[in-house]
């Protein structure tokens, strides 16, 4: 997988909908590198990522939130349950982009 793993700590948080999903926000520092080596390279400007918390690893893709001016991780029910996370909770996150 091309490029080194990011390693950060953010609070998990729930969009302000019915049925919404949660999401991490990654540090400015992530969003500024991730732009910088690859881009938007997705629809809706969607970077595709793997990402590990805890004992959990999943593919997904990074979303960029022109309101916090970073990009979003949506993090599924599943994994929120297998790694006991609730909203406000903060994670220990190891990303990789999978460009």
């Amino acid at each position: 997988m091309p490029g080194d793993a990011y390693v950060f700590s953010a609070p998990l948080w729930r969009w302000p909908a019915k049925d919404a999903w949660h999401f991490l926000s990654l540090p400015e520092d992530v969003t500024d590198d991730i732009d910088a080596r690859w881009g938007r390279t997705g629809g809706f400007g969607a970077v595709p990522v793997e990402v590990s918390i805890g004992a959990t690893t999943w593919r997904t893709s990074l979303f960029p939130d022109s309101q916090r001016g970073c990009y979003v991780l949506p993090v599924k029910k599943a994994v929120r349950v297998a790694e006991g996370l609730a909203e406000g909770t903060v994670a220990e996150v190891e990303l990789r982009v999978r460009a």
